[in-house]
């Protein structure tokens, strides 16, 4: 079965309160869900990778035919450029975000799901959609902490 995820991040200040907003549908079945979350000190690119995460983590099996669609050139090069292989043959030495990188590789490799570039605020509507669904939940009240992104940047380890 084609399952189609939609992806964007957004952040207020880089670092600022952040969030990423998601779009997963099934065409055959039209059927569609949506996700968001808001935390209150983050990075853009930290918030567009978490996104792809909690898209695939949501997935029930790994039996699928995955397309995601991103306007993070950041995530989609990771892959298609094939930079990550060799992020993970040096470590993951010198690369920014390795926590969710390291837990990203894990869900791809189970999903092995194809990433596709889209171009961003572009009048793409499922990327308008997912781009006002981060918005919004980074402006919520219900910020969420990122741990290692907030012990990372204040010094602190775990």
């Amino acid at each position: 079965m084609r399952i189609e995820i939609f992806t964007d991040g957004a952040c207020s200040g880089n670092p600022g309160p952040g969030g990423y907003g998601i779009l997963m549908r099934v065409p055959e079945k039209k059927y569609q869900k949506t996700y968001s979350k808001g935390f209150r000190k983050t990075t853009n690119n930290r918030m567009e990778l978490m996104a792809v995460i909690v898209a695939l983590g949501n997935l029930k099996t790994s039996d699928n035919d995955i397309h995601i669609f991103t306007d993070s050139k950041y995530v989609a090069d990771a892959i298609n450029q094939k930079w990550i292989y060799g992020w993970i043959k040096r470590g993951w030495k010198n690369v920014k975000n390795p926590d969710l990188w390291k837990e990203f590789y894990q869900l791809y490799q189970l999903h092995q799901p194809k990433f596709h570039w889209i171009k961003g605020h572009d009048g793409h509507p499922e990327n308008e959609l997912c781009d006002q669904l981060a918005v919004v939940a980074a402006k919520s009240g219900k910020l969420a902490i990122d741990a290692y992104f907030e012990n990372q940047s204040d010094g602190g380890m775990f």
